[in-house]
């Protein structure tokens, strides 16, 4: 009986600090983006993609393509700004544990297994802005390579609010795309800068 009444003080105890540190890093990662309107310009150019992907017609295929460039354009320099204003927030609030699961004060006390949240909005922003930049692919690749890039992004903000196991299970979940896929379809120069700064490039290049 008291091995059982141990156990779940322990549990208790693990779910309180849990949910008082994912809660303050959803409000704080919160806040930035209500100033914005990134999910709702994210949502346009998802369901836009599919649309013009979907369409036979080559001249309404090319008019929905001209149409999103606005949505693209808004949430390019939205997200900038974001991660440009993020970029302020204190370094201890923005370190991010590399384990895959939660595990209570790892960013305190094995600072060498986390990265820094900063840091990752910016190559993120490098990343989306060279997506969108794209001229030299085809349209279909050209949307291909932004999304991607968009549900990484979406992956890492996960991943900081709750960790990457979560973050991971949602993008499977909502998307049918496994986290190797995901990393394997962004830009080479993105990959290469986002393994480097997460340090698990043996595990998604696997």
């Amino acid at each position: 009986m008291e091995l059982f009444f141990a156990a779940a003080l322990a549990a208790t105890a693990f779910w309180t600090m849990r949910s008082q540190e994912q809660g303050r890093r959803i409000a704080l990662l919160g806040r930035h983006l209500a100033r914005h309107q990134i999910e709702k310009h994210m949502e346009t150019l998802t369901q836009g993609y599919l649309r013009a992907l979907g369409e036979d017609d080559a001249q309404r295929r090319d008019q929905i393509w001209l149409l999103l460039r606005a949505s693209e354009r808004a949430l390019r320099s939205q997200f900038a700004r974001m991660a440009a204003d993020f970029a302020g927030t204190d370094a201890a609030q923005a370190r991010v544990s590399k384990l895959p699961f939660y595990v209570p004060f790892a960013t305190r006390f094995a600072p060498a297994a986390t990265f820094d949240m900063r840091q990752a909005l910016a190559l993120h922003a490098r990343g989306i802005e060279r997506a969108m930049e794209g001229t030299e692919v085809s349209p279909r690749d050209r949307a291909f390579t932004i999304s991607a890039e968009l549900l990484l992004m979406q992956h890492t903000c996960h991943w900081f609010c709750r960790s990457r196991m979560v973050a991971s299970a949602r993008t499977l979940a909502r998307h049918k795309t496994s986290y190797d896929q995901l990393v394997a379809s962004v830009s080479p120069q993105t990959r290469a800068e986002y393994l480097a700064l997460t340090a698990l490039g043996r595990a998604a290049e696997a």
